[in-house]
C-alpha cells in the first residue's frame, strides 16, 4: 500500500494537501480578530496588536523549524513529516480552538509555526517525482492549489462562523445548539477536522517519494537558518537565486501587509467590495499557478517565464500604486496574477542544480527565507503606508508600499541575471572541458 511507486494518485494527494493545508488556514481568517477579542477582552484596535504579535511569532517559528523539516525529510523521508506535520496543524487547530487564554493561543500559533511544513515539504515530494523539464509545471500546481485554497477558505469560514451566530433548523436541534455554542470557535474545528482526515487519506493512499539509496544523514549543523544558508553557497547560482527568491517574497507580501488598508484609505472599500476583491485575487493566482505556468515554461523556458512572472508583477504593482479609479485594481489584480509564474519558474531551476539528496533541505531553506520575508515586511509595508498616509511633512500617497514592492522586484530580476550568468559561464566550462578531454 504505502510501498508503491509514486505516481499521479500521490501527486494528487500532495496537491489535496497543499488545498486543505490552505483553506484550514484561511478558514480561521474571517473569525481571527473576533477570537482576539474573546481572549483578551479587548477592543479590536488592541486586540489586533496582540494578533500582530501572534503572527510574527509564528513567523520566527517558521524561520527556525523550516531547515530543520526540510533536512529532516531527506533523512527519513517525506511522506512521515508530510503525515506528522498534518497530524500536528490537526491537534493544534483544536488547542487554539479551546484554548481558555491567550497563554494557549501563543502555544498553538508555535506549534503552527513548528509544523508547518506541508508547504516546503511538498514541493520536495513532487522534485521527487518529476522529472527536471516538468517541476516549474508541479510547482505551479502547487502554488495552484494554494490560491484556490484561500478562495474557499475565508467563504468557508465566513459561512461557518454565519450558520454558528444562527444556526439553522436543518442543521437539527443539537447539533445546532452545540455549533452556537462554539461561535467563532468553530471553523478552527472544521480546519482540525479536514487536517485529520487528510492525514487518514495518506495513510492510505501516499507512498514514499524518496527511496532509501537516495537519502542523507541528518546533521544539525545544516539544519539551521545559518547552515542552510552556508550550505546552499556550494552553489553558486542556488545561492543568487536565493537571495532573488528572498526579494521575490518581499514583494509578495505587500499585499497580505496593507491591502486592505489601501483599498478603505483610497477607495473607501466596505468589506463586500474587499471579499470580492480577495476572491478575485484567489482565482487569478489559482488560474496562472495551476493552469498556465506549465504551458508558459514549455512555450518560453524556465529563464523567460521568471522575468515575464516579474515582469506582469511590477506593472500590476504599479497599477495598485497609482489607481485612481477602484474598477482599476481588478486591472492589477489580473496583470499582476502573471506573477505565479515566476516562483515556480525560478524554484524549477534552483532545483535542477541541487542533488536529489537534497532537495528537502533546499524546499526548507526556501521556506525559511519566506519565513523570514513574512517577520520584516509587516513592519516594513504598514509603516510606510502610515507615513505616506498621516505624515504631514509628505505627500498623500497611500501607494507607497507598491514602490517598495516593485524595487523589491527589479532587485529580483537582477539577482536572476547574475545566477543565469553563472550558470552559462559553468555550463561553457564544463562544455570545453569535455572537448579537451
Amino acid at each position: 500500500m504505502t510501498s508503491a511507486q509514486p505516481g499521479r494518485q500521490a501527486v494528487f494527494f500532495i496537491l489535496v494537501t497543499i488545498l486543505i493545508d490552505t483553506i484550514g488556514f484561511g478558514i480561521i481568517i474571517p473569525v481571527w480578530p473576533h477570537l482576539m477579542m474573546d481572549i483578551t477582552r479587548l477592543p479590536l484596535g488592541e486586540a489586533a496588536a496582540y494578533g500582530g504579535y501572534l503572527g510574527l511569532l509564528f513567523a520566527i517559528m517558521q524561520f527556525i523549524f523550516s531547515p530543520i523539516m526540510g533536512n529532516l525529510s531527506d533523512r527519513v523521508g517525506r511522506r512521515p513529516v508530510l503525515l506528522m506535520s498534518l497530524a500536528g496543524l490537526g491537534v493544534d487547530f483544536i488547542i487554539m480552538g479551546l484554548a481558555p487564554n491567550l497563554t494557549w493561543l501563543v502555544v498553538g500559533r508555535a506549534i503552527s509555526g513548528i509544523l508547518s511544513a506541508t508547504y516546503s515539504t511538498a514541493s520536495a515530494y513532487v522534485a521527487d517525482v518529476t522529472p527536471p523539464e516538468k517541476r516549474a509545471a508541479g510547482f505551479g500546481m502547487i502554488g495552484g492549489a494554494f490560491g484556490l485554497g484561500f478562495i474557499i477558505g475565508p467563504a468557508l469560514g465566513g459561512l461557518i462562523a454565519g450558520l454558528a451566530a444562527h444556526p439553522p433548523a436543518w442543521l437539527g436541534a443539537d447539533f445546532g445548539a452545540l455549533l452556537h455554542q462554539a461561535g467563532p470557535r468553530a471553523p478552527f474545528f472544521a480546519a482540525a477536522a479536514l487536517s485529520l482526515l487528510n492525514v487518514l487519506y495518506g495513510i492510505f493512499v501516499l507512498p514514499e517519494s524518496l527511496p532509501p539509496e537516495r537519502r542523507r544523514a541528518f546533521k544539525l549543523l545544516r539544519a539551521n537558518p545559518v547552515g542552510a544558508l552556508l550550505h546552499i553557497r556550494k552553489y553558486p547560482a542556488v545561492a543568487w537565486l536565493s537571495v532573488a527568491t528572498f526579494f521575490f517574497y518581499v514583494a509578495h507580501n505587500v499585499n497580505p501587509a496593507v491591502w486592505t488598508y489601501y483599498m478603505v484609505e483610497k477607495f473607501r472599500w466596505t468589506e463586500m467590495q474587499m471579499g470580492f476583491g480577495l476572491m478575485a485575487a484567489g482565482a487569478a493566482m489559482a488560474l496562472v499557478s495551476g493552469v498556465l505556468t506549465g504551458p508558459a515554461v514549455k512555450l518560453f523556458g524556465e529563464t523567460r517565464s521568471v522575468y515575464i512572472g516579474l515582469a506582469g508583477a511590477t506593472i500590476g504593482y504599479l497599477i495598485y500604486a497609482f489607481a485612481s479609479q477602484g474598477w482599476m485594481i481588478y486591472a492589477a489584480i489580473g496583470v499582476g496574477a502573471i506573477m505565479g509564474i515566476a516562483g515556480p519558474a525560478i524554484r524549477g531551476i534552483m532545483s535542477e542544480h541541487v542533488p536529489p539528496t537534497e532537495q528537502g533541505e533546499l524546499s526548507g531553506a526556501l521556506g525559511m527565507l519566506m519565513s523570514l520575508s513574512f517577520i520584516l515586511t509587516p513592519v516594513l509595508y504598514t509603516q510606510t503606508f502610515s507615513i505616506f498616509t498621516t505624515g504631514k511633512s509628505l505627500p498623500h500617497f497611500p501607494g507607497a508600499p507598491f514602490i517598495i514592492a516593485v524595487i523589491s522586484l527589479l532587485m529580483a530580476a537582477f539577482l536572476v541575471k547574475v545566477a543565469m550568468g553563472k550558470i552559462d559561464d559553468h555550463n561553457e566550462r564544463t562544455a570545453a572541458k569535455a572537448a579537451a578531454e
